[in-house]
Formats: structure tokens, sequence, C-alpha cells
């Protein structure tokens, strides 16, 4: 049986795009599939921001917004790319302290981060309530549109990417068997298809994480960077039951983008107008003025999330020629360049841009 490519990317979201463009600059001949169900890549807020939850989560997305920018000067208009910064607002003194100690980490690492004070906040964001402490500015932080970023990615390299647009049901390493019958051959399988991911590999630690955004109509100037409450990454990050945060950001359309609300373990892709409506009213505790805008589309998507929130990255222990891009969160996006550099040079044989040992599936006692 002839192989069909040398590698076969399974979904063409944002990280697995990413992947496909890799291991095409790597010179390999890729083949993606995907079936067009849609994943976290169209329902995401599209930010591409610095996350310092940890050390590892600190090194691919600082190391993955410096591939971006590298990016930012080809990518056509249509991908929508803001270089709006991030602004993280602290409501108290204790928040304020957090924000301080946010910069140092941040500092250490070479990321750019000021501190801004409450009348300096007031006068970048003047909608924003007037009782806030200050804030952290994270001027290197910018948005994106993914779903055509990642059309701009599998675009790059027509002659090393095809992309058939089918499902793929089962893996027989190197094998892909689709939903047509039809099997295709390869050197190496990279699976990169999110929370759908655990239908192929049920073994994988991946959990859903459902979440609502709500988009405004254009109302250009009322907003200017992304702004993210302080205690975002205790409420949405490391909650295990349903919580909300406050996440808006000024689309270039002029629209506000309006988050963020997680579930776990919700597959379905219905509204929920309970956690909608607590989503809604946590921004507007910040933002007082939001509940006269007009809001034209609500929607779900989600996330898939492993224990640690970190993305698993390399090969399936012990499933030879299969290889991991998958468990990226909300993070998805941003870390997606990191990711698929570490991945095409640990298939390649090159040397990974970081130390892929924090990513690999074998830190799960499931998969070692």
């Amino acid at each position: 049986m002839s192989k069909d490519a040398d590698v076969i990317v399974i979904g063409a979201g944002i990280v697995g795009a990413a992947c496909a463009h890799a291991l095409a600059q790597a010179g390999q001949r890729v083949l993606v599939l995907d079936d067009h169900r849609g994943g976290a890549t169209a329902a995401g807020m599209g930010h591409l921001v610095v996350m310092d939850d940890n050390p590892a989560e600190l090194a691919l997305s600082h190391h993955s917004l410096e591939q971006w920018r590298g990016w930012v000067p080809h990518m056509p208009a249509d991908c929508a790319w803001s270089a709006c910064g991030t602004l993280w607002l602290a409501a108290n003194a204790p928040e304020m302290d957090a924000a301080l100690e946010k910069q140092a980490r941040l500092q250490a690492y070479g990321v750019a981060a000021e501190m801004v004070s409450a009348s300096a906040l007031q006068a970048l964001e003047p909608v924003l309530r007037k009782d806030l402490t200050g804030a952290l500015k994270v001027p290197g932080d910018g948005l994106v549109y993914a779903p055509n970023a990642a059309q701009w990615l599998l675009n790059q390299y027509p002659q090393a990417i095809q992309v058939r647009q089918v499902a793929a049901v089962d893996v027989e390493e190197p094998r892909v068997r689709l939903s047509t019958g039809e099997w295709l051959k390869a050197d190496a399988v990279v699976l990169a298809s999110g929370i759908y991911a655990t239908q192929i590999c049920p073994e994988l630690p991946i959990r859903p994480k459902k979440g609502q955004l709500l988009i405004t109509d254009r109302y250009p100037g009322t907003v200017h960077h992304q702004l993210v409450e302080l205690g975002y990454v205790t409420s949405a990050h490391h909650a295990q039951g349903p919580s909300v945060a406050f996440n808006v950001q000024p689309r270039p359309t002029g629209q506000l983008l309006i988050g963020s609300s997680r579930q776990f373990d919700d597959t379905s892709v219905d509204l929920d107008p309970h956690m909608l409506a607590r989503m809604l009213q946590r921004a507007q505790h910040y933002l007082p003025g939001i509940g006269d805008l007009n809001a034209i589309r609500c929607w779900t998507g989600l996330r898939a999330a492993t224990p640690d929130s970190l993305p698993i990255l390399g090969a399936h222990p012990q499933r030879p020629h299969l290889w991991l891009a998958v468990g990226h969160e909300g993070l998805g996006i941003t870390t997606a360049p990191g990711s698929a550099q570490i991945l095409a040079a640990l298939m390649t044989g090159a040397t990974p841009p970081l130390d892929p040992a924090p990513y690999s599936a074998t830190r799960f006692a499931e998969l070692s």
C-alpha cells in the first residue's frame, strides 16, 4: 500500500493548521483531514495572551506570541490582528498585590508589563467602573480572528499541504480510516482535533469545558484594550464547578466580545441562559454601561482541558507513529505556533525550541 502523505494531520483548527505549517516547513508532505464540525478555533475569543499559571505555560505562551508577531506582517487583513494589549484589572488592594507579583514574573521572563494607577486606568478606559484600584498592562498581547489565521497557515505551502473535508474515524498507525471506509497511509499521524480527539483516543485525559460568548453591535472606541479581571485565573482556570469571569475584547470591527464562562463535562451546544446571565452580570459589574448595548449574537464552544491545563505534545507512548497535539484548553490559539514547533521538531529529529518534557503524554499515568 503506497502512502498518501508523509504525515496525516487530523484536525484543521488553529493547532492542526499550525502543525501542518510547521511540518511543511520541515520538508514534510502533509495531508490534513477535517470534517468541518467546528471546534474551539471557530468558537473562541482569539486572544493572544501571555499566561503565567506555571513556568511551562509561561514558556509556551511567551514563545508562541513571538512567533505570532513574526507572522503578523504577512497575514492578510481578514485575520483581524489587533495589538490591543491586555489590562489585568485590580478591584482591591490584594488584587493590586497580585498584579505586582504577576508583573515581576512576566518581567523576569522578558515580557513587558507596567503597573497602571487608578487614575491612569480611568484615562485609558473611561467606561470602566470608577472604584477600581488599578491594573497591570501587558502591551504585547493581541487578538486575531483564528479561523482565517488557520486557513492562512494551510495556504502557505500549497505544494506540501493538502486538505480534505472528510471525517477520520479510526487510526491503526500509521493508517487512518475515513467515514467513507477508505484507508489512508502515511509515515506518521498527528491527532490535533481538540475535544473530538477522544473519539479516536478515548484514553486521553481530556475533559470538555463548555464556554459561552456574546458579541455586540458596533461601538467603535468604547473599549481600547482587552480587559480581564485579575481574579480570572482563580475563578476561571482553577474552579472545579461552573464559573464566570470578566473578559471583554474590542474587536477591530468596533464590536465588543464578552466572556467568559466554564462548565465541565457539558458537551451540548445549547446556550445556558443561567450561565449567560451570570456572565453578563459579571461584565456589567466592571462595565456598568454595557447593558445599554445591543447584542447581536451569542454562542457556545467546547475547550479540551487536561488535568493540569497544559497541552499534550509529542509521541503517544503506547501507539507507534501516532503523535498528539491536544488538550490546549483556552490557550490553543495563543500557543498553536509553539506547540507546532515542538511537535515538528520531535517528529523530524530537530532540536525543539523549548524543553518538551512538561508537555509529554507520559506525565499522565493512563498514558505512560
